[in-house]
């Protein structure tokens, strides 16, 4: 076993710490446990990569049944292969570099810890969308990104130009919601079950319309997260933090 749920974790733990007692701490210890965090994410990525042959072969972990109903059954599962291994070192790493940009650039900013600790949670559960072996594990981590990107968004809330992109943000967020959650209803009444590998074995012996409108319905989705990308980078790109404006 792997352990693949600490890759999520350490960002999480980040979060809590942050989140809780950042306030209490100097400012040099709050960018220690942000960074460190995901450092720790990148670290332990690493050291998967190369224990499992540089995923040759999928990495599935099982750690505890969330719905249990009849045949269906849903747990928390998290898988990697070789895309998935890509896709951590991408966020691992670019996220450090954020993490280290973000310590300058928010020095002087009075709100220091917390958002360090939005960073982190976005962190966190973007990791968990990731590693997701299910469609619904996917959905909480795709909301929890969701979550995040509004508390990042409006993180000036002071400023009116910063809560009007967050709410945007939040309002575009939900119509990509409604397609993913129709793509599950879909899947889990063709294929009665939301597990992903099974999903897609299962796929070539399924009629197109019905793949087609599941495809269909997940591009909502993921339209609705770019959309609000870029409904919202207009409103973060011009903004400074306080101490950059005053200057």
């Amino acid at each position: 076993m792997q352990n693949l749920w600490l890759i999520p974790a350490f960002p999480l733990v980040g979060f809590l710490l942050n989140g809780t007692i950042g306030r209490k701490l100097p400012k040099f210890a709050v960018t220690f446990i942000a960074v460190l965090s995901v450092l720790l994410s990148l670290g332990w990525t690493a050291k998967i990569f190369l224990a499992t042959q540089q995923f040759s072969t999928p990495v599935t972990e099982h750690y505890f049944t969330w719905i249990q109903s009849g045949q269906f059954r849903v747990g928390w599962d998290f898988t990697a292969d070789r895309l998935t291994a890509v896709m951590l070192f991408v966020i691992t790493g670019v996220g450090s570099l954020i993490h280290i940009y973000s310590a300058g650039y928010m020095e002087h900013d009075e709100s220091y810890a917390r958002f360090f600790a939005y960073l982190n949670l976005f962190m966190a559960f973007m990791l968990t969308l990731v590693l997701a072996a299910n469609y619904l594990l996917l959905f909480i981590g795709w909301e929890g990104v969701g979550l995040a990107s509004y508390l990042l968004v409006g993180f000036w809330y002071k400023r009116k130009s910063a809560t009007d992109a967050g709410n945007k943000a939040f309002i575009v967020n939900r119509i990509g919601d409604f397609g993913f959650l129709l793509a599950m209803l879909l899947i889990v009444n063709n294929f009665g079950t939301l597990d992903i590998a099974t999903v897609m074995t299962q796929a070539p012996g399924k009629a197109a319309v019905t793949l087609t409108a599941i495809c269909l319905l997940l591009l909502v989705g993921a339209c609705g997260k770019s959309r609000n990308s870029r409904f919202t980078s207009g409103f973060r790109m011009p903004w400074k933090a306080p101490h950059l404006s005053a200057r």
